[in-house]
């Protein structure tokens, strides 16, 4: 295998959910430059479209709209839908929200819907794609976009942060447990990245907030590409002996 072949998605099959916006929309969009086939999954199927239209070879690639938190609804698509497209040799899991929140509202309901979100609906499916029917000969990679707040505090992510940090958590567990199924299991842990979620932040609506938080970056902010190119680096044989890694992509946020 050349150097090149290695970072080379040809002939892999990969799920990317959260494909219909931001960094998971461009996770895709670079996927196909790099030749794999990809499932798109998220809700939203216009948006989903739009993705694949974006993409090399865009009648390569498969659609499946899905709702995570719908546990039953997930693994009737899984069966019904992914499994004859057969082995799978990758997974991004970009869906995710994130909030600003003081200490004083966060009820068990909001952290049940963070939870729901950014942590259940993920396992789950992983826990459904890593059944012996889509493992591969050659092994595959499992990727969790996570973030810094996983990692470090901020004020008024308390939610955020726990979501985050169960997912690097859990992330070292399930690679060791994996690892005789020859699966990878990294996450990916960006900084402040500019996505439709992040324009949408509390901090992007005051000018002076917004500053601050960029100060903070001393690269500046990110770019979804920023973070797209870490995934499938994960994706592809050159990380082959990469498992049970938090990467932070993150312009420099958590060095200070």
């Amino acid at each position: 295998m050349s150097m090149l072949d290695a970072f080379s998605l040809n002939g892999k099959t990969i799920i990317i959910t959260g494909a219909s916006s931001g960094i998971g929309r461009q996770c895709a969009i670079l996927a196909s430059q790099l030749g794999a086939r990809v499932i798109l999954a998220a809700r939203n199927l216009e948006k989903l479209e739009y993705t694949k239209s974006l993409m090399e070879r865009s009648d390569e690639h498969f659609i499946c709209v899905m709702d995570l938190m719908n546990f039953e609804q997930v693994e009737n698509i899984v069966s019904k839908t992914v499994q004859p497209l057969g082995k799978i040799n990758g997974i991004i899991h970009a869906a995710g929200i994130s909030t600003t929140l003081p200490l004083r509202n966060c009820t068990h309901t909001k952290m049940d819907d963070y939870f729901n979100t950014n942590v259940y609906g993920s396992v789950n499916l992983s826990r459904l794609l890593t059944k012996p029917v889509f493992l591969t000969e050659n092994g595959s990679s499992i990727v969790f976009i996570t973030s810094v707040m996983g990692v470090v505090g901020e004020v008024g992510k308390t939610i955020y942060s726990l979501t985050k940090g169960a997912l690097i958590a859990g992330t070292k567990s399930m690679a060791l447990e994996l690892a005789p199924k020859k699966i990878r299991v990294n996450c990916v842990s960006p900084g402040v990245v500019i996505t439709p979620m992040s324009n949408n932040a509390v901090y992007s609506q005051d000018e002076t907030s917004l500053e601050k938080i960029k100060s903070n970056h001393p690269l500046g902010f990110g770019n979804p590409n920023d973070v797209a190119y870490a995934c499938l680096f994960l994706m592809s044989d050159a990380s082959r002996w990469i498992t049970g890694s938090n990467m932070i992509v993150d312009g420099g946020y958590t060095a200070k």
